[in-house]
Formats: structure tokens, C-alpha cells, sequence
């Protein structure tokens, strides 16, 4: 019998004060160091971007490395290609643009250059979310992990924060083929630390729990950890697990969450159908199904707005995620 197992995961060196005065910092700045990182350890990093380099910090890059960046101008189609034939001799491109343009205006050539071939393009997914804010429904991304998941040898990360992304990016460097990796403009709760594990590919549980499952990824772990918190007082007792691989997804934490706390709910800024919750969903469905509920953006498009008020006018909180935590325990089998 496996013990069981309540509140945070300590042994991740979670950050501090989680619950209280979180430190909140953009994720493309994450993005950004890991970059001049990854230029500093291997001169084979290159970069490109589509005219937004301050946007998604390739400035950064571009600063130290003059000479392995390229800037392509408003020709994300483009960029695509030209990132596919530098991988083709060697090099290791990092493009970055909005995640409508990279997923949505160059995803023909997104599948057909770059997938297609399994060339080692790392994309860099600027803008995700509904809070990017002001900029409204067209820079919105909401649907860019269901246009890149379902292409063969894409893989597909959504960082929960700072950390994070940054691990996020110098992993992918050492990942043969293409990859997505989704983050945000606006600061967001700090939730790991330096040393906190990241696994291309592996779920990390930050909080234990034998009630229900929450899986969350980008910023939404943060919202799912807050709901833990708050339905402890009612003493239900939530696992939350930061699923930031969204593919390859690992299947095994999966299975074993609906085996052994047999409810789930799927937290995600992005578009619910066809997205992160719905890849959770297949899994139940083929292995072991439990009542699931999903946490997203239900079949609408963005508008502008405060990135706070969006969240809570798309119903992407905290209080939502308990709703759907009180749903699908109502139906959960005694």
C-alpha cells in the first residue's frame, strides 16, 4: 500500500510564500535568459525573429550575439523556413513571434518545413493566453496547443513561470526536433525556484492529495494551488500536479492520479476544446475514465482588457477550478 500523502511537495523547493507575497515575473523573461544562456554554452544556438525581439526578449540574444541572430522582419512564414535550413546544417534555431503568428498565420509551413522533416526548431510561443490583455482577441492565443500538439514529431511545452521557462528553453536545446514552448507577457506568480526539478516530459506533483486530481499548466498551476489551499479548510484533499510537457504527456502520472484519487480536473489558459485538458481527457478515456472536468476558455474568442479581469471574466480563477473540483466530486463513485 503506497502512503498516503498530504499538502505541498517539499522535496521540489517550491518557492516561498506561495500562499502569501508571491514574487510575480513575466515568463518570456525566463525565455529570454535561458536564451543568452544556451548562446554562452553553445555556438550552434542561433536566433530569429519577426520584427517583436524586445516583445519576446531574442533581444537579449541579439545583444551578445550579433552574429547568430537574424532579424526577419514581419515575415513569420519566412521564418519558419529559414530556421528549417539552418537546422538541416547543424545549427539549433530559437524562433520567436506571438503565438498567433508562429501557430496560427506560419502553421502550414509550421507542419510542412519544419514538423514534417523533424528539424530541430525550437519555437518560441510568445503572447499565449487571454492576459496578454489590451492587445485584444486577435493577439490572443488561445489555440495554439491544440494546432501544435496534433502534428507528428511536434512536441509541446507550457511553463508554469520564470523558472521554468527558462529551464524550459536550455532543456529543448538538448531535445532532437521540433518544439513548441508557450509563455506569457504579463508577470505571473514565481511558484519554483532555481533548484526545483524539470523533466522534459515528466509531471512534477506539487501538492499530495487522495480527494480528486487537478493537472494544470502555465499559469493556471499557480490558480489550481491557491483552490487546494482554500478547499483544504472544507477538508478536501487536492493533488495538484504541474503537467508542463503537454507532449509527450506522462501518461503514467495520469493513470495513476484517476487510480488513486478517482476524479481529475484540467486547468489551462487556452481554448478547452482540442487543448491541454482534452489530451488529459484521451488518456482517461483509453486507461482508466473517472468524472473529469475541464478549466479553459469555453468556444470564444478574446477582447481587451486588465489581464485580471480577463482571467476572471473567462472564468480562468481559482474559484473556478474549485466549482469543477465540487463537480466531479459530486460524481465521483463512494
Amino acid at each position: 500500500m503506497t502512503e498516503k500523502k498530504s499538502g505541498l511537495n517539499e522535496t521540489l523547493h517550491l518557492a516561498p510564500n506561495i500562499y502569501d507575497k508571491v514574487e510575480k515575473i513575466p515568463t518570456r523573461n525566463g525565455f529570454g535568459h535561458g536564451l543568452v544562456e544556451l548562446g554562452h554554452a553553445n555556438k550552434n544556438v542561433v536566433a530569429l525573429c519577426a520584427d517583436l525581439s524586445d516583445s519576446t526578449r531574442a533581444l537579449w540574444f541579439a545583444e551578445k550575439f550579433p552574429d547568430r541572430f537574424i532579424e526577419v522582419g514581419i515575415s513569420e512564414q519566412d521564418m519558419m523556413g529559414i530556421a528549417a535550413g539552418l537546422a538541416a546544417v547543424g545549427k539549433i534555431p530559437f524562433l520567436s513571434t506571438y503565438g498567433v503568428f508562429s501557430t496560427g498565420r506560419a502553421w502550414d509551413q509550421m507542419r510542412t518545413t519544419v514538423a514534417y522533416g523533424d528539424f530541430n526548431v525550437k519555437i518560441a510561443s510568445a503572447h499565449g493566453g487571454i492576459s496578454v490583455g489590451a492587445d485584444g482577441a486577435t493577439h490572443q492565443s488561445l489555440e495554439e496547443i491544440a494546432l501544435s500538439r496534433v502534428l507528428p514529431n511536434m512536441k509541446v511545452i507550457v511553463p508554469a513561470d520564470y523558472w521554468e521557462s527558462k529551464k524550459a528553453t536550455i532543456a529543448s536545446a538538448s531535445i532532437h526536433g521540433p518544439i513548441v514552448i508557450r509563455f506569457g507577457r504579463e508577470k505571473v506568480p514565481v511558484i519554483t525556484t532555481e533548484k526545483t526539478p524539470f523533466v522534459f516530459g515528466k509531471a512534477e506533483t506539487f501538492r499530495f492529495g487522495n480527494d480528486v486530481t487537478v493537472f494544470a499548466c502555465g499559469p493556471m498551476v499557480y490558480e489550481a494551488l491557491i483552490a487546494a489551499k482554500e478547499l483544504e479548510k472544507k477538508g478536501i484533499d487536492v493533488r495538484v500536479v504541474n503537467m508542463h510537457t503537454v507532449k509527450p504527456l506522462d501518461e503514467k502520472a495520469i493513470i495513476d492520479a484517476a487510480k488513486e484519487t478517482g476524479a481529475i480536473v484540467t486547468a489551462e489558459e487556452h481554448q478547452v476544446n482540442a487543448g491541454f485538458g482534452s489530451a488529459i481527457a484521451e488518456v482517461v478515456v483509453e486507461h482508466y475514465p473517472v468524472p473529469m472536468k475541464r478549466v479553459g476558455v469555453i468556444d470564444r474568442f478574446g477582447e481587451s482588457g486588465e489581464p485580471d479581469q480577463l482571467m476572471v471574466e473567462f472564468n480562468l480563477k481559482s474559484t473556478d477550478i474549485i466549482k469543477a473540483i465540487e463537480d466531479v466530486l459530486s460524481r465521483k463513485k463512494k
